[in-house]
């Protein structure tokens, strides 16, 4: 095997991204609201538009003018968006082309094709495997927890930000993939062929002594109406208490939050935004008479990769003591991105608000404190501990 040279390797990834569940190798989808951007944008950047482009025109005159070689004036003009919206410096603000908006639609509706079964993120400055998936080619070919991805068809990838390199790993269901790791300083190849797997957003289990695990793997628009529509099977089981599994979840649409909230509250506040668009708060509310688990025992696994619209679950139910939460302390994205849809299929996605808890608590930087802090390890996970979900049965 061969050993690897980490220190004339500095990592230079352009987001921090977080890991969350995925059928296949996926970068996170960070969470996002898609209701109600029009207030804080609409109208808005008119006022603000009086930048002059000399400067830019003469940089791109000079260009064209003295390089000796062909140029993509559509690539050169797309190149520009990406760097303007870059320098505004928000790693959560970002332009898409009309192929990566079609990724980011397709990832955020489950819609992920084929691969190999790994959840990853960013941990210690690379992008590591955080777990893979049952049954799925990562596992089964012995790709393990905590091994740095470094690279993909013998293409260095360790640089590359995580939704770069799952765009690299995905393909077509029985095609074939070279997945490169390190561990423990030494690389470790691994030959894969891409599956289809069902990505579902939600889904219960079962355990012992009346207790039920609702695992949500990210907030689709129908999330919160899939647990509404077994949550009758929950309570006609005789369950005693629910444990509500975020970890990995980097959210997904806050009506779907709001939706699966209205099980334990009824009517309350869940979410306050603030905009400085908007001299007014804006405040969501729960559905009425929809809270099926108002007084049913709850806990709620977290961990660093629960982020988002799973910030906003479990951030509401702490401040109205509904639930007790577990794990570790959640990634901390308390901002609104709004989806403007461009021209020629492009879209640009931008932080347009922040968010807080009903008791008025940041949620960006912070995140959520577990009531009960607790650690799963890559030893943990690679041998299928799971002491979080182990404390959560014992409380």
């Amino acid at each position: 095997m061969a050993k690897i040279d980490w220190k004339a390797k500095k990592v230079k990834l352009g987001s921090s991204i977080v890991g969350a569940f995925v059928a296949l190798i996926i970068g996170v989808v960070l969470g996002v609201s898609w209701n109600n951007y029009a207030p804080y944008l609409g109208g808005k950047l008119s006022a603000n538009s009086n930048v002059s482009w000399n400067e830019l025109n003469e940089v791109y005159n000079s260009l064209i003018t003295n390089y000796d070689g062909d140029i993509d004036k559509s690539a050169i003009i797309d190149g520009a968006k990406h760097g303007l919206v870059e320098a505004v410096g928000d790693q959560y603000t970002v332009y898409m082309d009309k192929e990566e908006t079609s990724d980011f639609n397709s990832l955020l509706h489950g819609d992920v094709g084929a691969g190999v079964g790994i959840e990853m993120g960013l941990r210690d400055g690379y992008v590591r495997v955080l777990r893979t998936l049952p049954d799925n080619p990562a596992r089964e070919a012995g790709v393990l927890a905590g091994d740095v991805i470094y690279k993909v068809d013998n293409e260095e990838v360790y640089t590359w930000s995580t939704e770069d390199i799952a765009n690299k790993l995905r393909g077509a269901a029985g095609t074939e993939v070279e997945l490169t790791v390190a561990r423990d300083g030494e690389e470790k190849t691994f030959n894969l062929t891409r599956e289809t797997i069902n990505n579902v957003s939600a889904y219960v289990d079962y355990k012992k002594n009346n207790t039920a695990v609702v695992t949500i793997t990210r907030f689709d628009n129908d999330t919160g109406t899939l647990v509404q529509s077994f949550a009758n099977e929950i309570l006609n089981k005789g369950t005693q208490k629910l444990i509500l599994d975020l970890r990995g979840n980097g959210g997904g649409y806050v009506s779907a939050a709001r939706d699966l909230l209205s099980l334990w509250l009824d009517g309350d506040k869940v979410l306050i935004q603030k905009s400085k668009f908007s001299a007014v708060d804006d405040i969501t509310y729960a559905l009425r008479n929809k809270a099926l688990f108002a007084n049913l025992k709850t806990i709620v696994l977290v961990n660093g990769n629960t982020a988002s619209a799973s910030e906003i679950v479990a951030g509401a139910l702490k401040d109205y003591n509904k639930a007790t939460i577990v794990g570790e302390t959640t990634f901390g994205k308390g901002v609104v991105q709004s989806m403007l849809n461009l021209s020629s299929g492009t879209t640009l996605k931008v932080t347009s608000a922040h968010w807080y808890t009903p008791n008025g608590n940041t949620i960006n930087l912070t995140g959520i404190e577990p009531d009960h802090e607790v650690i799963n390890t890559y030893d943990d996970i690679n041998h299928s501990r799971d002491p979080q979900m182990d404390k959560a049965l014992e409380i």
